[in-house]
C-alpha cells in the first residue's frame, strides 16, 4: 500500500498541476503516493491512510467545488481525526478565504493539518510555484 493518499479536483488543470508537483515532491523522499482525482476514489480508502493530501480550487464565493469535491469531503471528514492532512488548491479571485475556512474545518475534525495552513496559488503555477509545490510535498512527506 502507498504511504500517502493524494486526492484532488481540478476544473482548469491548475490544481492538477499542483497535485502532480506535490506528488513528485513526496516521491522524491522515497515515499509512495496513491494519486487520484476525486471521481476515481471511494470514500472508504481514507480509513486506510494516516497521511492524506487534498487538493481543491476555490469555487463560487470562496468555497470548495460543490458537485464532486464537497460531497466527497463531507462524507470523509469524520475519518480525519488524528490523521496528517495537507490542503492545497488554486484560486482566481479573492484572497484565499476558502482555504482558511477549509483549514479551520479540517482542524475542527481533529486532523493534524500540515503547517496549520494550506498551499494556495493564484491561477496557473509558475515555474517557481511548481518548485514550491514540490517542496510542500517533500516537507509533507517528512511531517
Amino acid at each position: 500500500m502507498a504511504d500517502v493518499l493524494l486526492v484532488y479536483w481540478s476544473g482548469t488543470d491548475n490544481t492538477k498541476i499542483m497535485a502532480e508537483k506535490i506528488k513528485e515532491g513526496i516521491e522524491s523522499t522515497g515515499q509512495t503516493v496513491l494519486f487520484k482525482s476525486v471521481d476515481e476514489v471511494d470514500e472508504s480508502i481514507v480509513e486506510d491512510f494516516d497521511k492524506i493530501a487534498f487538493g481543491c480550487p476555490s469555487m463560487g464565493i470562496e468555497e470548495l467545488e460543490e458537485e464532486e469535491f464537497e460531497p466527497f469531503f463531507s462524507s470523509i471528514e469524520y475519518m480525519l481525526e488524528g490523521k496528517k492532512v495537507a490542503l492545497f488548491g488554486s484560486y482566481g479571485w479573492g484572497e484565499g478565504e476558502w482555504m482558511e475556512s477549509w483549514v479551520e474545518r479540517t482542524l475542527d475534525k481533529g486532523a493534524l493539518v500540515f503547517k496549520e495552513q494550506g498551499l494556495i496559488i493564484n491561477s496557473t503555477p509558475s515555474t517557481k510555484e511548481e518548485e514550491d509545490c514540490k517542496q510542500f510535498g517533500r516537507e509533507f512527506a517528512e511531517y
